[in-house]
């Protein structure tokens, strides 16, 4: 038997020093040395990541986001070559829009059987190379991307992609790692350990005695956040910090977390907009796009921007009118601004302090009346609404459920209604539709005591790579529960039409186009052929037990799609 050591080695041992405890696989015939790695690991009883083999490579980079957005933590993807990492396109660009850090590989060859006693295949010669090389694919989706030139840095260079995707913003970075290099005899370094985590940035101490001079001398301050919920403390820092000042919370149309108990009187909703011409001060905490048409704003008001890094180099186009940033960790930031409130209190009796938590209080009745008044006229309608759905997953739910959502349409109402409270018990999946099903499973994976939930449109259900990712539920024993909110049609593509041709044809006739999902398969039946459950539910009147036993499915340890036939 011979004990190889090469590429495939010293990727492994970048793995254990970057704290990899996942790597996540959708096959290439470039990996044979990765996978001679992580047999010898296994043999030779050594500690390391946890080796997964999945049937598509959306799957794979989605698992790998689910476990980041639950634990902060990049775990690891191999994909094949270009096509591979095509398929997995979609998850980089998730993930670079849910700021997670990935670290995702994929090969070429680069001597195409040219090189003595070297032969990598004749396929990389024929069908799987590309100009420019796998990394020119996604340079634009990947927060940094490159190819690795030789076993001499694959080690260093794979470490030091780590590093870079955990840096804020975080995000996926990609390598191409050749053949060739992978199948080099390697000896690992002298120096060998777990490479340091990220180290803590924050304001200096006179900016944030500035932002609380200027709470302070305003008269109607407001906050607005998006995603403070998936820092480690943020909502309990946003809490702490909200009620040492009584500032109503917002949250954006792009909410992406649970930010703010909604039970709180404090927690104000989504109607930012109606708060232009009144409010004096916008807080935009961790709200990259707090309002929109971007450059709407909020005129006469004072913006301070609390954000590690606010201008998303991302996005193509942000607008946030900033009067003032304070940039670093914002739960620490907000902590050291509430502590200050704390110690030397509010000026005279403390009553704009008063004034503003009644004020809230006041706004947050409304508000909550105007939910419970929704879900009344919601349980009287014939067929399910998605409110009464919503309502109903509620009150069923277990406690401490994490909710992952992929609706378009119902996205508002799973937040308002489903109501989310605590950190971690929501997230919204980011950027093109089909990747619900293996961030729930990621997410189930870093949590496997917690219950998960995906609440996904059926539009967006389709998208996904159903049998594969239902069949990785089942083999690796990850029970969530997927609730269907089906419309039978892309409702969203209907409203977009609807905006731009209110009167058109289509309206007149009927006839809609790229709309119609009425001939899609029975997803219970479908969920069955890959061996988990599937129920289907019309009747309002069946729609508590469907639940109930949809959850007892998933308690025993099998997943289950609950496919509701809403009524819009």
């Amino acid at each position: 038997m011979t004990r190889y050591q090469d590429g495939g080695e010293a990727l492994l041992e970048a793995f254990r020093a970057l704290g990899v405890e996942h790597v996540f696989c959708s096959s290439g015939s470039e990996w044979a040395p990765v996978w001679e790695a992580f047999t010898r690991q296994t043999v030779e009883g050594r500690k390391g990541p946890a080796y997964h083999d999945l049937m598509h490579e959306t799957l794979a980079v989605d698992m790998a986001i689910g476990y980041a957005l639950v634990t902060g933590r990049m775990q690891a993807v191999l994909l094949h070559a270009v096509p591979g990492l095509l398929q997995g396109a979609c998850g980089l660009h998730g993930a670079l829009l849910s700021e997670v850090p990935v670290l995702v590989l994929s090969s070429e060859a680069n001597s195409y059987g040219e090189r003595l006693g070297l032969d990598p295949g004749s396929q990389w010669y024929r069908n799987l190379s590309i100009v420019g090389g796998p990394h020119s694919v996604v340079d634009r989706i990947a927060k940094w991307s490159c190819q690795v030139p030789g076993i001499e840095t694959l080690h260093e260079f794979v470490k030091r992609a780590g590093e870079i995707a955990r840096r804020v913003p975080a995000g996926p970075v990609y390598l191409n790692v050749p053949v060739e290099v992978l199948l080099q005899p390697w000896s690992p370094p002298d120096r060998r350990g777990p490479v340091a985590p990220p180290g803590r940035r924050m304001p200096p101490e006179e900016e944030i005695r500035a932002l609380v001079a200027a709470i302070r001398a305003a008269r109607s301050p407001i906050i607005v956040t998006e995603s403070i919920g998936r820092r480690p403390g943020g909502l309990a820092a946003l809490l702490r910090f909200a009620e040492a000042f009584g500032l109503p919370v917002y949250e954006s149309q792009a909410t992406v977390s649970c930010n703010f108990p909604r039970s709180h009187p404090l927690f104000q909703g989504s109607a930012v907009e109606a708060q232009r011409g009144k409010a004096d001060l916008v807080l935009l905490v961790c709200a990259r796009a707090p309002w929109y048409p971007p450059s709407q704003g909020f005129p006469g008001a004072r913006v301070i921007v609390i954000d590690e890094v606010p201008q998303r180099p991302y996005m193509v186009y942000q607008v946030l009118q900033a009067d003032a940033y304070l940039e670093g960790d914002v739960p620490a930031t907000l902590q050291a601004a509430a502590a200050m409130a704390a110690a030397s209190g509010l000026p005279g009796d403390a009553d704009p302090l008063a004034v503003r938590q009644a004020s809230a209080a006041e706004g947050h009745r409304r508000l909550v009346e105007g939910w419970a008044r929704l879900e009344a006229e919601a349980a009287g309608e014939e067929g399910i609404s998605p409110i009464h759905l919503a309502a109903c997953l509620r009150k069923a739910l277990p406690a401490g459920s994490m909710i992952l959502d992929e609706t378009i349409t119902h996205g508002r109402i799973v937040r308002d209604h489903v109501r989310p409270e605590d950190e971690g018990s929501y997230s919204y999946v980011q950027g093109g539709l089909g990747q619900g099903l293996g961030v729930a499973l990621g997410a189930k994976l870093a949590a496997p005591d917690r219950f998960v939930v995906l609440t996904v449109g059926d539009g967006s259900f389709l998208y996904n790579p159903i049998v594969q990712a239902l069949s990785a539920s089942r083999q690796m024993g990850l029970p969530v529960l997927t609730v269907v909110f089906n419309n039978r049609q892309y409702l969203s593509m209907k409203m977009n039409h609807l905006r731009f041709y209110p009167d058109g044809q289509s309206v007149e006739h009927g006839l809609f186009h790229g709309v119609d999902l009425s001939d899609q398969p029975d997803l219970a039946t479908v969920a069955r052929a890959c061996g988990v459950e599937g129920l289907r539910i019309a009747d309002p009147a069946g729609l508590p037990g469907a639940i109930g036993d949809a959850i007892a499915h998933v308690r025993s340890g099998r997943s289950c799609v609950l496919d509701v036939h809403v009524n819009r």
